[in-house]
């Protein structure tokens, strides 16, 4: 009987394991469908045209955040990344270097630098694991 038991919850986290990669799957489909459609493409570029114009508009007043940030990184400053926005958007390179609670304090979008390593401002968040 307990060998029954047994080999009923590997049945079960088989089929919770397939219908989650089936999930997955078919999420992906749907994204990708989506994303490919020339209007979502457009509006895709015309947003990141405009992050970027205004990233390099508030490259002058907001630089010194990512030198702070950078120096933060390569001195292994915990305290002080700790306290750096956790906004981000991780799949396109994305990390805001200003301080946590910027948008209602400054007023500022999310500000940094893409994985190309230009200036780049941004308005919410995504999450990591997308």
């Amino acid at each position: 009987m307990a060998g029954d038991s047994s080999q009923e919850q590997r049945v079960q986290a088989a089929v919770c394991r397939h219908r989650r990669e089936m999930d997955w799957f078919w999420a992906e489909k749907v994204f990708s469908f989506v994303m490919s459609d020339p209007q979502v493409q457009r509006a895709r570029a015309q947003a990141e045209a405009a992050e970027a114009q205004f990233g390099l508009e508030l490259r002058a007043r907001l630089q010194p955040f990512q030198g702070r940030y950078d120096q933060a990184v390569h001195d292994g400053d915990v305290a002080l990344l700790t306290g750096i926005c956790p906004g981000k958007h991780g799949r396109w390179g994305r990390i805001c270097v200003l301080d946590e609670g910027h948008e209602t304090s400054m007023e500022e979008p999310h500000w940094g630098h893409n994985s190309e390593g230009q200036p780049i401002a941004w308005v919410g968040n995504a999450p990591d694991d997308w």
